[in-house]
């Protein structure tokens, strides 16, 4: 009687130990935020899809069928946009080779102009000496004397020369030299070197070079009143300036 008794009282013991460990376990369980969503949650099945995502997975496009004769006009519109640009590229080349050639005979006529400007710069001093020569005799030197006998000169025989007298000599001098200028001056002007005398005209720096300014009664200053040295150009360029005294304003 007494192990039967033993046994019972066991029992019971046991069973009030694992109701509260059971107790315990649930209160532990639901004082955790954690396992008390995770105890509230329902779970679904994954078989149906939800109709928002079922609405917004994209439609398919539909094919839109292309005839030959579609296919071929695009083909065409496509070789005429082509054309126009390969034209359009020809015009401009056009315009640019033209330009390139009128540019290039440009420069070969300036080159043909202009090739002998310093050569004829240096030239215009032996012009401005001859010059000089031929303004150093004057007029009255070269008019034959009257002094001379009315009666005509024998006739000198073949023998022996008549001696020039110094007047001959002066007058030939000056015609030789004369010539030469003269002769000077036109080759110049084949090759379009002008000389210009500005006396009398407006003072212009770009092609009057002042060596003295003066003071003259009734002229208008600024105007030039003598040129000492002619100013030369060839074609449209200035080769060399005038040298030229200017009037002066009165004070």
């Amino acid at each position: 009687m007494s192990s039967a008794y033993a046994r019972q009282a066991f029992r019971s013991c046991t069973a009030s130990l694992s109701s509260r460990a059971i107790g315990r376990s649930s209160v532990q369980a639901l004082g955790h935020p954690s396992r008390r969503l995770a105890l509230g949650t329902r779970r679904y099945s994954d078989d149906k899809a939800s109709p928002a995502a079922s609405e917004s997975s994209p439609t398919e496009p539909e094919k839109v069928e292309v005839t030959p004769e579609a296919e071929l006009l695009a083909k065409l519109k496509a070789k005429e946009a082509e054309a126009v640009e390969l034209k359009g590229r020809l015009q401009y080349l056009q315009a640019d080779f033209l330009n390139l050639q009128r540019n290039a005979a440009r420069e070969k006529e300036q080159q043909r102009d202009f090739a002998i400007t310093r050569f004829a710069g240096d030239l215009l001093e032996t012009v401005d000496v001859l010059a000089l020569a031929l303004a150093s005799v004057p007029q009255s030197a070269l008019a034959p004397s009257e002094s001379s006998p009315s009666s005509a000169p024998e006739t000198p025989s073949p023998s022996t020369s008549a001696p020039k007298s110094a007047q001959v000599h002066l007058n030939e001098l000056h015609h030789g030299v004369e010539m030469t200028h003269r002769l000077l001056l036109s080759t110049l002007f084949k090759y379009h070197v002008k000389p210009f005398d500005p006396t009398g005209d407006k003072f212009d720096p770009n092609r009057h070079e002042a060596l003295y300014q003066a003071p003259i009664p009734g002229k208008e200053p600024g105007t030039v009143l003598e040129c000492q040295k002619v100013g030369y150009t060839i074609k449209d360029r200035l080769l060399r300036a005038a040298q030229v005294g200017v009037v002066q304003e009165q004070p």
